[in-house]
């Protein structure tokens, strides 16, 4: 609802609102407080989830976005699914507003190899990892299906491991390491993974 919406963004800015029930209330205080703090954009995750919600409901909770972007003259960013374009479309108003941008998968090309060196640059290990060479970025490509999340966990995954044993650097063999825990990865992977773990130990 439109009251639970406000009530969980006046929980993020500190304002704990008990009277949920007060949407009139929780609106004013919610206009009054971002534009207190100087709050320049305002993102919602999961917004696919609103389809969930009855016709009505979904209809009310637009009204409110609508609200806000009129109101608070901020950006607001919505993320989610493919069937996030499609729940904003509902309303013709704020499909006028947005603009659909889709993330897509990453591929082994310059552009990833640039994401890995600025990754290996700003991880706090005292030496240089190997996340730019060609058979890492092969390895991080094939555990994570190009999903940006989950190659961040990894290698966040990976460098800490890296601190814990000692080494300070992430090199290609430690993407195959057999303790290796890792993230959330593809289903393919942790397929693979297994497979390759099965072949060992019958070798």
């Amino acid at each position: 609802t439109d009251g639970e919406f406000y009530g969980e963004v006046l929980e993020k800015l500190g304002a704990g609102f008990a009277g949920r029930g007060d949407v009139q209330r929780a609106r004013q205080l919610t206009r009054r407080i971002m534009g207190q703090v100087g709050a320049r954009m305002l993102i919602l995750d999961e917004i696919n989830h609103m389809l969930a919600c009855t016709p009505r409901q979904q209809r009310v909770f637009l009204n409110t976005l609508r609200y806000l972007a009129n109101d608070l003259q901020i950006p607001l960013v919505c993320t989610g699914n493919h069937e996030a374009r499609a729940a904003l479309l509902t309303d013709a108003a704020l499909a006028e507003r947005f603009d659909a941008v889709e993330l897509v998968r990453w591929q082994n090309d310059e552009p990833f190899r640039l994401l890995m060196v600025t990754l290996a640059a700003i991880l706090p290990l005292r030496k240089p990892s190997q996340l730019e060479e060609e058979r890492c970025r092969t390895a991080i490509l094939d555990l994570c299906d190009g999903n940006t999340g989950r190659i961040f966990r990894l290698v966040e995954t990976l460098a800490v491991r890296a601190i814990e044993n000692g080494t300070e650097r992430i090199e290609v063999g430690d993407l195959d390491a057999d303790d290796l825990v890792l993230p959330s990865v593809s289903m393919k992977a942790l397929a693979q993974r297994r497979g390759r773990g099965r072949a060992k130990a019958a070798a």
